[in-house]
């Protein structure tokens, strides 16, 4: 009796360390939205992108016009209301729609407030309750394959913050998904911003880099910035 139950108590002790490791991995394993053809641009506006004093480096591309200014440079293909825009904005759409639809963790250290500057965040969802504002250093430590997701609930506004990535994390899986507008200043930001509400979803670039994408539901504002955009099918911008 005792020999056939050393099998079964092995087994039973195996499923429990299962079970107990369980809610850690899943803290970090997030599954990124898919952003489908819309991945393959690095600044994306439904009601045009304006380009002034500024450099992207990437695919360029608006269901409207393209207005580039002699001082800007796009390093990529344009599209202008042509099939190719159209699809990936409708694929950004679908994305965006992905996102807003993921509920807030339950974990308070997961609802955040206030300045994200200072903060050294994991992998996983994160809510932010009004403005997400970022005046100093955002450090993203995880591996190469975790997944970062940032909701916030009004406008998404880095002032002279930056996000700094550790431990293997990649600028192209962090995505930011504010409910209003996206107002970079001097920053240096990383991630893939969708601005996905239909009335005041833009994004305006002032200085500052940022590694990621810029996808915009009504316009891309961009002033003495610089965009590097994701590489299609990759973590890494």
């Amino acid at each position: 009796m005792n020999h056939r139950q050393k099998p079964l108590s092995a087994c039973l002790l195996a499923m429990a360390a299962l079970f107990s490791t369980a809610p850690m991995q899943g803290a970090w394993a997030q599954t990124a939205p898919s952003l489908g053809t819309a991945s393959n641009f690095a600044v994306l506006g439904g009601a045009g992108v304006t380009c002034t004093d500024s450099t992207t480096t990437g695919t360029v591309g608006s269901l409207l016009t393209v207005i580039p200014t002699p001082t800007c440079s796009i390093v990529g293909p344009t599209h202008q209301g042509d099939a190719t825009a159209t699809t990936a904005f409708n694929d950004f759409a679908l994305a965006y729609g992905e996102l807003a639809a993921i509920t807030c963790p339950a974990d308070a250290d997961r609802n955040l407030t206030g300045d994200l500057g200072g903060k050294v965040l994991s992998p996983g969802v994160y809510c932010i309750s009004g403005v997400g504002l970022l005046t100093g250093p955002l450090t993203l430590n995880g591996p190469s394959t975790g997944i970062w997701i940032f909701k916030a609930a009004t406008s998404l506004t880095p002032i002279g913050g930056s996000v700094v990535m550790d431990g293997g994390g990649q600028p192209c899986n962090v995505f930011w998904a504010p409910s209003a507008a996206a107002t970079m200043t001097t920053s240096a930001f990383k991630g893939n911003i969708l601005a996905g509400d239909a009335i005041d979803g833009s994004i305006t670039l002032t200085g500052g880099t940022l590694a990621g994408r810029v996808l915009a539901n009504v316009a891309v504002t961009m002033t003495g910035a610089s965009v590097i955009g994701c590489v299609s099918g990759s973590s890494s911008c």
